[in-house]
């Protein structure tokens, strides 16, 4: 029987290389962007419809609602499954609840100005970005196009803020991106313990290409190296730009606010 754990990131906060270094586990799977919550969510909203309704028979619905993980993973070797979605946000949470026990979701943060930093200097090195592909022309403008109420990152952020606000800590493990890449060792340590399954010897000096179930992403979609790692040791990472320095101060106002973890 498999185990599925979670993952809650920011994007940005290295969710890639995160993946990366637990994929050289061959027991773990930590996966990229995934769709099931979106298939759960799917599933959901057949309550609500007059069919149901008319004949609520909810142990049959159970039975395919509390199996999606089983079947969406069942062809993948690893016996520890790591899923990355916003889980914490509300709507989806509520759905792990409903059809698992023992929930557990690593949470990766990182300074806010820092994630729209880095999409802005990957934005202005890559022309096909999707961040140039929408009318906003201004760095303010992108930037404020990235913090959409239906965006990624703020889907992302109020998972992150429903969890440490309203849920105990015993179902979340936050995990700092500055950690992540200057203290990996001891970081990667913490999420095994805080997974409760057996630790691999991980491989810090050489970092690959996020790769699992023998598939990478197809960055065509939303532009060429979102989520290309610079290989190497990750002691060597270094971003090449600072983020304060092109972000507008207008926009460092208007969203440092939103590194409600940095309290903890």
């Amino acid at each position: 029987m498999k185990e599925i754990f979670f993952l809650n990131g920011l994007p940005r906060s290295g969710n890639t290389v995160f993946g990366s270094i637990m994929n050289q586990n061959p027991n773990v799977a930590a996966t990229a962007n995934s769709i099931c919550a979106d298939m759960m969510g799917e599933l959901f909203m057949l309550k609500h419809t007059d069919v149901f309704k008319n004949y609520p028979d909810h142990k049959s619905f159970d039975n395919v609602a509390k199996t999606v993980f089983e079947n969406y993973y069942k062809d993948w070797k690893q016996d520890y499954i790591i899923d990355r979605a916003p889980w914490g946000y509300p709507i989806n949470l509520k759905f792990l609840k409903e059809t698992r026990s023992n929930i557990k979701i690593i949470v990766l943060v990182r300074d806010v100005i820092e994630v729209l930093g880095s999409f802005i200097d990957w934005s202005n090195r890559e022309p096909t970005a999707f961040v140039n592909q929408y009318d906003a022309k201004t760095v303010e403008e992108k930037c404020d196009m990235l913090m959409n109420k239906d965006g990624q990152i703020v889907k992302e952020l109020i998972g992150i803020k429903h969890l440490l606000n309203h849920q105990p800590k015993e179902i979340y493990h936050i995990v700092k991106f500055n950690d992540l890449v200057k203290d990996t060792e001891n970081t990667i340590e913490g999420v095994y313990n805080f997974l409760g399954i057996p630790k691999f010897k991980h491989d810090f000096n050489n970092i690959g290409q996020f790769k699992v179930n023998d598939m990478g992403y197809d960055d065509t979609i939303v532009g060429n190296g979102l989520h290309t790692l610079e290989t190497g040791a990750i002691s060597d990472y270094k971003e090449k730009y600072d983020a304060y320095s092109i972000i507008p101060k207008s926009i460092i106002e208007k969203y440092k606010q939103c590194n409600f973890w940095e309290e903890i």
